[in-house]
């Protein structure tokens, strides 16, 4: 996120890097012929899953230190907690869609396909202000 393009919004950074990961077929999404038995493996183990959960909660804090430092928010500004939440909540969806469809047997091919179609159903819904917010070098929106 911090490599962002000048005037590029968090959101727009996220959500392009996830379309590039989907695209390239990305090992990280787990969109590789076989991942199914891992995905199952890791579902299986309760510590795992919890693990997984805390990452994607310490990513989301993360986030959201680095979009109040970068508009200047206010120590009680909720705002870039906010923008962050919608944020990490996109790509949580992301995984969630990945886990199911792996489940369902879908191929990474499928399954990459149908997450095209999910990042811009989010996009859509995101609305203009969090797609505007924190501009790479411009501050807050």
């Amino acid at each position: 996120m911090r490599e962002r393009g000048p005037g590029e919004s968090a959101a727009r950074a996220v959500l392009a890097r996830l379309r590039a990961e989907v695209r390239r077929r990305d090992r990280s999404l787990g969109l590789t012929e076989g991942f199914g038995r891992i995905y199952q493996m890791m579902r299986a183990a309760p510590t795992l899953t919890a693990r997984l959960e805390e990452l994607g909660q310490q990513m989301t804090d993360a986030l959201a230190a680095v979009l109040a430092e970068e508009t200047g928010a206010a120590p009680d500004d909720p705002l870039p907690r906010v923008a962050a939440a919608q944020i990490g909540a996109v790509h949580s969806l992301v995984f969630a869609e990945i886990g199911r469809r792996i489940t369902a047997g879908e191929s990474p091919d499928e399954i990459a396909d149908a997450l095209e179609v999910l990042l811009d159903a989010a996009e859509d819904l995101l609305g203009g202000r969090l797609l505007a917010y924190a501009p790479a070098g411009g501050g807050g929106v």
